[in-house]
């Protein structure tokens, strides 16, 4: 019996073992980090705005005061329909507190557009916009911003294509 014993005792170690070090083998394909495509252009710096989203330059698209808010936007890269865009915005005065900015590109009733709410950042209101397809002839950025009284303000800044 003892032999029979020992061959089972060595079986189930050999079993557990194999199990526990299953795990551990080559099996299990681990991701790898992205490798930029051939010829893709290599890091630029941040932008002055303290960004550096890797659509191309900062593109100033002006400055507006609006309900009493002093409004100024940029857009990172080029307007490409169906693509997205990088946009920022500085939002001062009022003399309410600013609940929720959105932005969105195309007409200023937002018809064949989406609303993107941003996110604030430092100073600046941030968000990466959907450009629609088609790009509607004198489309625009629009900025609305919404007051914690709920009062809505919309500015429209010309894209500078």
């Amino acid at each position: 019996m003892k032999s029979t014993h020992s061959a089972m005792s060595v079986f189930a170690l050999s079993t557990l073992a194999l199990t526990l070090a299953a795990p551990l083998g080559g099996c299990e394909k681990k991701a790898e980090p992205a490798k930029p495509a051939a010829g893709a252009a290599a890091a630029k710096p941040a932008a002055a705005d303290g960004h550096d989203h890797g659509h191309g330059p900062s593109t100033a698209l002006g400055e507006q005061t609006v309900g009493g808010f002093t409004i100024r936007a940029s857009r990172d890269g080029g307007i490409k329909a169906g693509g997205d865009a990088p946009i920022d915005a500085w939002v001062t005065g009022g003399t309410a507190k600013v609940a929720a900015v959105r932005f969105w590109i195309g007409s200023q009733d937002a018809k064949g557009s989406v609303k993107a709410k941003a996110a604030l950042e430092k100073d600046n209101w941030h968000t990466h916009v959907e450009i629609p397809s088609p790009l509607p002839a004198d489309s625009k950025l629009y900025v609305e911003i919404e007051s914690d009284k709920g009062e809505k303000t919309v500015a429209g800044f010309d894209l500078k294509l």
